[in-house]
């Protein structure tokens, strides 16, 4: 071990300036991406996306009581099928993330998801925690799920979103390594940017995900913990209503990520519908799964002025 580099059990406050400004630096926000102009001159673009986690939650904490293999199974039999419907009425594309062992366990739908001209992309194998694991186990699961759905659909997804929402210490290399086109873990803007490794430009765009626009801080429930839902559907309807407001004043995007087995329960569906109602008002709204959305950003010239922060 060098001399500026503490041993791990050192507390952060006597870190050298060398070790926190390494940590800083392993993965960072670049350049932003959000172009000057949308396909087809849309004033802003909305990216929905669903993470069909299903019996993946329980499987992968070693817990299988059928009562919560239920709860997510709920999210196969009854939630995917009404959201697949919701968006076929409103002619909206998505993106689903999909963990391989949801698609091993539910592959019909895993093939509707891209038969209805949607996006299937990696979600990990069995919504691991990836920044719990070594290096290799990381990347062979990453690759067994890559593999695993482009099996299953026959497309080859080019997107990822770690199940964690996290990066390892490995996580940004093993995306790179697997040839991935983008990620959608991170929240370094509420615009797409690209990914830095210790500085340097990787090429990777990141299409940033928040816990405000995600379904299950609002609804989620344990029934031994001390996590239960807190918010009527309606005050999160407003919450996501004003973000789209934001993104739509600014030019920019609106992504969301909702659950199957969250958003499809029917008190909950209905605010999503009512969300399209709103979002369908606008005029010049670009509809985009998350890979149109990375090949846009990517290839568009970008916008000169600096990203609009606040509304």
């Amino acid at each position: 071990m060098s001399t500026d580099e503490p041993a791990t059990t050192t507390p952060s406050w006597q870190w050298p300036e060398t070790t926190w400004r390494r940590h800083v630096d392993a993965v960072r926000a670049g350049r932003p991406l959000r172009p000057e102009r949308w396909p087809d001159g849309a004033r802003a673009a909305v990216a929905l996306s669903f993470d069909s986690d299903h019996e993946t939650i329980p499987l992968r904490d070693g817990q299988t009581s059928p009562g919560l293999l239920a709860q997510g199974e709920y999210g196969a039999r009854v939630g995917a099928p009404r959201v697949l419907e919701l968006l076929a009425r409103y002619g909206v594309p998505a993106t689903f993330f999909m963990p391989a062992v949801s698609a091993l366990l539910h592959p019909e739908e895993a093939r509707a998801y891209t038969r209805d001209g949607h996006e299937i992309a990696v979600h990990g194998w069995i919504h691991e925690r990836n920044t719990l694991l070594t290096a290799d186990d990381e990347k062979e699961l990453v690759r067994r799920a890559l593999e695993t759905l482009t099996e299953i659909t026959g497309e080859r997804p080019t997107g990822i979103r770690t199940p964690s929402w996290d990066f390892s210490d490995s996580t940004l290399r093993t995306i790179l390594d697997l040839g991935f086109a983008y990620d959608s873990s991170l929240m370094a803007d509420d615009e797409p940017y690209e990914i830095l490794a210790e500085g340097r430009p990787t090429g990777l765009v990141e299409i940033p995900v928040d816990w405000i626009r995600d379904d299950a801080p609002y609804f989620t429930m344990d029934r031994y913990g001390a996590v239960r839902p807190h918010s009527r559907p309606r005050d999160v309807l407003e919450i996501w209503r004003d973000e789209f407001d934001a993104a739509y004043r600014s030019g920019g995007v609106f992504q969301l990520t909702l659950h199957p087995h969250v958003i499809g329960h029917r008190s909950r569906l209905t605010v999503l519908r009512e969300l399209l109602d709103h979002i369908s008002a606008h005029p010049g709204v670009w509809y985009a799964t998350h890979a149109d959305l990375a090949r846009t950003v990517r290839t568009a010239p970008a916008a000169h002025e600096t990203p609009e922060h606040t509304p």
